[in-house]
């Protein structure tokens, strides 16, 4: 029977807003390195990789297990929040990743986004269309998107971002307990649960509000 990996993909703003709190997110990710790639037994079925965007996306760190995914940081690129950008790479990079999966023999569970914004999409006629396209039923690559937003983001746009979850940066918690917060989700999210390998999620995470809608 072949091994089961899940890959996780960690997708976050990089705009001038998220200058203050890039610092914080490089720091609580090396914290998920350290505690979740220290345990290769418990971390075997996990792979990781980050992209980063502004006016464009780019991939900070390729899919790989999360001994040798640490080292690549996030920093500020632009002034733009362009989610189209992130959304269309994202597609490109689960379907090339997913392929090279199957190839080596892998079996491929239903990948999972994090996906963190301080700010509101600067291409807000665009980036419905291509996040539809990524989502979409139809096909198989759709991951469970799981969104944060903290600064100034819009409650209703994380929504629509997160197809499975969706949270917002609870009142009276600064940015940086909520960065620490998503880092021990991620964190938590990366070992792999039960026999079909699925990420646990929680429905409820300290210092975040879950933004009400319907997920799928």
């Amino acid at each position: 029977m072949p091994d089961r990996v899940v890959p996780f993909y960690v997708v976050c703003d990089e705009s001038y807003s998220m200058a203050d709190h890039i610092g914080a997110l490089n720091d609580r990710l090396g914290e998920v390195h350290e505690a979740v790639g220290a345990e290769p037994d418990v971390a075997a079925g996990a792979r990781l990789c980050v992209i980063g965007f502004s006016g464009s996306a780019r991939i900070v760190a390729p899919l790989s297990p999360l001994s040798r995914s640490a080292g690549a940081r996030a920093r500020p690129t632009g002034a733009e929040s362009n989610f189209g950008s992130a959304f269309a790479l994202l597609r490109r990079t689960i379907q090339s990743d997913v392929e090279a999966l199957l190839a080596d023999s892998f079996e491929v569970c239903r990948p999972v986004v994090f996906f963190l914004s301080d700010g509101q999409p600067t291409d807000p006629a665009i980036w419905p269309s291509v996040h539809a396209d990524l989502t979409t039923a139809d096909w198989p690559g759709a991951p469970r998107m799981v969104a944060f937003g903290i600064g100034d983001a819009d409650a209703a746009t994380i929504g629509r971002v997160g197809t499975y979850r969706a949270f917002m940066r609870a009142g009276g918690v600064t940015p940086a307990q909520a960065l620490h917060e998503f880092a021990g989700v991620l964190a938590t999210s990366l070992v792999p649960a039960g026999p079909d390998h699925e990420a646990v999620i929680p429905g409820q995470v300290p210092g975040y509000t879950e933004v009400t809608r319907r997920f799928t």
